[in-house]
């Protein structure tokens, strides 16, 4: 620089006095928010171009009027579909040129909500992916705010918002009729938490096909997912189980465990069906029969479903499913009666 001095760093203000503006507004049209009329917005953008004003991420943004960038808020990242969503949301945002934010929220109230949805306005997103139960969607206390690009994952609010999700209750029906078609006389269940959506549609799915063949429907176990819950779970299963449809792989594995310890043998006297398809589903001792979910898909749908709203509009509210099928494993075998 000229004398050797640095060039002064160009403020909010500056550009706020340029385009003629309140500095509320020029924040508003950094952080990508609604509310500014367009010519206002386009006025902002030019004075911010003319001096040069680089707003964090919204740099990028000034010259085609997005971030580039796809907000993920959710409730918590320690299960297996959690995870997995996340994972293939950011390898399809990735291939489409967009980074993500990810904003876990802890407890799902409608303040911690709401302060996760301003989070992301500050940190200049295009729109958001929500992934959340639908106990919690549903509730009173819990709403997504008004005018914001979002799509939801893991949810039966397609009444109100789009919606992305594997088809549950189909993979819980194959998993059910895989087993009675193995001649077993009915299925147990161990379901996953009582408020995960997910975790209910597999239980109604699995009731459904009881009632429909004309079998007796066993009381439900629960569990939290988790292997340790699945364990607790398989050491309370009846002496006259035979068969067992597990609402996930982390919860069949505590099963099988729990078998093992009782002395009842895999497929032989229990035949155990997942759901999930984990990595390590097919190194298990023996190799899972479960219910494949195709997280890539579901992350592929869910960007490809963001970005049409961000370049066409808001979306109509909907449920798009994605299939699921069942991969037969060594954990199931024929029915064979004692005594």
């Amino acid at each position: 620089m000229p004398g050797g001095r640095r060039k002064q760093r160009v403020s909010m203000a500056d550009v706020a006095k340029l385009a003629g503006v309140s500095s509320q507004t020029v924040s508003r049209v950094a952080n990508g928010q609604s509310g500014v009329v367009e010519s206002t917005r386009e006025l902002v953008l030019a004075a911010m171009r003319e001096l040069g004003y680089r707003p964090n991420s919204a740099a990028r943004s000034l010259r085609y009027g997005r971030f580039n960038t796809l907000g993920v808020i959710l409730f918590g990242l320690s299960t297996t579909g959690n995870s997995r969503t996340v994972e293939a949301i950011a390898t399809q945002a990735a291939a489409e040129g967009y980074a993500i934010t990810l904003i876990p929220v802890g407890v799902p109230t409608q303040d911690n909500v709401l302060g996760a949805f301003t989070r992301m306005g500050e940190l200049a997103v295009d729109g958001v992916i929500v992934i959340i139960e639908v106990h919690l969607l549903d509730a009173a206390t819990v709403a997504l705010p008004p005018g914001v690009h979002v799509v939801v994952v893991d949810s039966d609010a397609g009444d109100r918002y789009p919606v992305v999700d594997t088809d549950q209750a189909d993979g819980a029906r194959q998993a059910v009729r895989h087993l009675l078609g193995l001649g077993h006389p009915t299925v147990w269940h161990i379901a996953g938490p009582a408020e995960s959506f997910s975790a209910e549609r597999r239980a109604q799915a699995w009731r459904t096909v009881l009632e429909e063949a004309g079998r007796p429907v066993p009381a439900i176990g629960r569990g939290d997912w988790s292997a340790e819950s699945g364990y607790r779970a398989g050491l309370a299963l009846p002496d006259e189980c035979s068969a067992v449809f597990v609402a996930n792989d982390q919860m069949a594995l505590g099963v099988l465990r729990a078998l093992h310890e009782r002395g009842r043998r895999v497929p032989a006297d229990v035949s155990v069906v997942g759901f999930d398809d984990i990595a390590e589903a097919s190194s298990f001792l023996p190799p899972l029969t479960t219910v494949h979910q195709d997280f890539a898909e579901v992350g592929r749908r869910c960007v490809q479903a963001l970005l049409a709203q961000i370049g066409a509009g808001p979306a109509a509210p909907g449920t798009d499913l994605v299939p699921t099928h069942l991969v037969v494993r060594g954990s199931t075998t024929g029915y064979r009666s004692v005594g």
